[in-house]
């Protein structure tokens, strides 16, 4: 996007467009867990890096993080009843919940379904997503760039 492009602009009123980032289970040890898979950046600075792009991008990020897949349920609720984009990073949840895909399939903005590492380069299990059928699009395998990726596409896409 260049400098003048309107979509660098807040919305009335001086608002920024919000976003959600959800983390599932694990998520938050980021930096410690399986550092050989997930890499070494911490959790804080992946908050940090979607935060400041999306400043740049014309976004108010929220990052969240749970081991609940309940609680991720009730988020996937919130931005659909408030028309929220959506950057969801499932962890294991990818891979059989029911109740997250349904909804997520509930959403009236884009959701964009992302992993730090690629999902088909690792265990058979690992290479079903519930929620890529009803994600407008799935990033894998850039490490926490794919959360970077996800919230530039988010910036092309119309509200």
């Amino acid at each position: 996007m260049s400098e003048n492009d309107p979509r660098n602009e807040s919305r009335a009123g001086g608002e920024l467009r919000k976003v959600l980032v959800l983390n599932g289970p694990n998520l938050g040890r980021l930096g410690s867990r399986e550092p050989d898979v997930y890499g070494s950046t911490s959790y804080a600075a992946l908050v940090k890096a979607c935060q400041e792009l999306g400043a740049e991008l014309g976004f108010e990020v929220e990052v969240r993080e749970t081991n609940d897949e309940g609680e991720i349920v009730r988020w996937l609720h919130e931005a659909a009843d408030g028309k929220l984009p959506v950057v969801i990073n499932p962890g294991a949840f990818t891979h059989y919940s029911y109740a997250m895909r349904d909804a997520a399939a509930q959403r009236t903005a884009p959701l964009v379904e992302v992993h730090i590492s690629n999902p088909y380069a690792r265990e058979a299990f690992r290479h079903k997503s519930v929620i890529a059928p009803v994600a407008s699009g799935t990033i894998a395998g850039f490490g926490i760039g794919s959360y970077l990726l996800a919230l530039r596409a988010l910036s092309e896409l119309p509200e």
